[in-house]
């Protein structure tokens, strides 16, 4: 009911003209062959696609340091790790807003610090979108997923590392031959997360950048969201809704089965 049947809606108005208000009327596959041929929807895919896999590199190694750290005995831990957990108590919309303030051209940081920002807005070139895109995304889901991290890592027996201590393996070395290899599991429960969260990004979009400059920043969710309630083309909306699902469950399916997450069957981490 929730999940089946809008997605059966979305995929008959894929097909159809309609402007929210009237009566939806069919046009065939007028609006899929309107996106093949927009070279905006073809920059938002890719666009979309790129801030996916900066989200992922980003994102995924310093999930796994803060989560395998928060999952130690260190001193004053709970309370750090507390602290770095605040994001994911924020909504999107506050974390963007506060992120456009403190990035604000005038009055901003970069506005005091312009021996390192040039003129102060990041936000002004598509790379500088970018890269605020990604910090933002990093800042806000790092937290979430060093949350699964600290999960999986205290589930790893103990008894690996004693032994590994036993044989001489020091800390790093344990990391990488115990502690990244138990991993697996999780490495690719949030790989996965972190490739749906970032084809559906919106909120961030919508605050910051509001697709720009001019198109730099439209990712396919905010090209959706124009053509829906901005031009009130649904017909075109929901094929871009479409489009993005196919393409995340795509993805996620590839994902898994090119690890192997399918065919495991022990209920032990990273067997």
């Amino acid at each position: 009911m929730f999940a089946i049947l809008p997605l059966v809606l979305v995929a008959v108005l894929s097909f159809t003209a309609w402007d929210g208000i009237s009566a939806p009327r069919f046009n065939g596959f007028a609006n899929w062959s309107k996106l093949l041929h927009d070279p905006v929807m073809t920059q938002s895919v890719w666009l979309t696609l790129l801030l996916t896999a900066l989200g992922v590199v980003t994102q995924t190694p310093v999930s796994i340091l803060l989560g395998v750290w928060a999952a130690g005995h260190q001193r004053n831990r709970a309370v750090l790790s507390a602290v770095f957990f605040v994001p994911l108590l924020l909504s999107a919309t506050a974390i963007s807003v506060v992120w456009r303030a403190v990035l604000d051209p005038n009055f901003g940081v970069p506005s005091q610090a312009t021996w390192l920002f040039g003129d102060g807005n990041l936000l002004g070139s598509r790379s500088g979108a970018i890269a605020v895109l990604t910090f933002v995304g990093m800042w806000q889901w790092t937290p979430l997923h060093a949350l699964l991290y600290q999960g999986g890592t205290r589930a790893i027996p103990q008894v690996l590392y004693q032994a590994a201590a036993i044989d001489g393996a020091g800390t790093v070395r344990q990391f990488f031959h115990i502690t990244l290899p138990q991993l697996r599991n999780t490495v690719i429960t949030s790989a996965i997360l972190m490739v749906v969260g970032g084809l559906t990004t919106f909120d961030t979009v919508l605050i910051l950048t509001q697709g720009g400059p001019g198109y730099d920043t439209t990712v396919s969710a905010y090209y959706m969201y124009q053509q829906a309630f901005k031009s009130f083309d649904f017909g075109s909306g929901s094929a871009i809704a479409l489009v993005l699902v196919v393409v995340a469950t795509l993805i996620s399916l590839v994902v898994v089965r090119l690890s192997g997450y399918d065919k495991m069957r022990s209920t032990a981490e990273g067997l």
